[in-house]
């Protein structure tokens, strides 16, 4: 699914014009962004956590050279899905294995 396929869909289920759900959407996107690159996560009870995690430094390496690399400590964003949704997504995986 795409971000046009959840645009159309929610306009479609609540009867708010496409732009306006568009617009939301995208101020939604714009506030997790700038909201884990401050450095706070954003918490959505029943959907899940938007967190930011650091990743430790690591040596990596170039196949093509055959070079050790250095690779720094960095943060990554990253999504944990709460409880109810992940219950969810399993009861359906069951389900459609049957």
């Amino acid at each position: 699914m795409r971000k046009a396929d959840i645009v159309n869909k929610i306009a479609d289920t609540t009867g708010v014009p496409k732009v306006d759900v568009l617009v939301t959407l995208e101020a939604f996107f714009k506030e997790v962004k700038d909201s884990i690159t401050a450095g706070e996560n954003v918490y959505i009870r029943g959907f899940g956590s938007f967190v930011r995690k650091t990743r430790a430094a690591k040596i990596g390496r170039n196949i093509k050279k055959n070079v050790a690399i250095d690779i720094p400590e960095h943060d990554i964003p990253s999504f944990k899905p709460a409880k109810v949704f992940m219950e969810k997504v399993k009861a359906k995986s069951i389900q459609d294995r049957k």
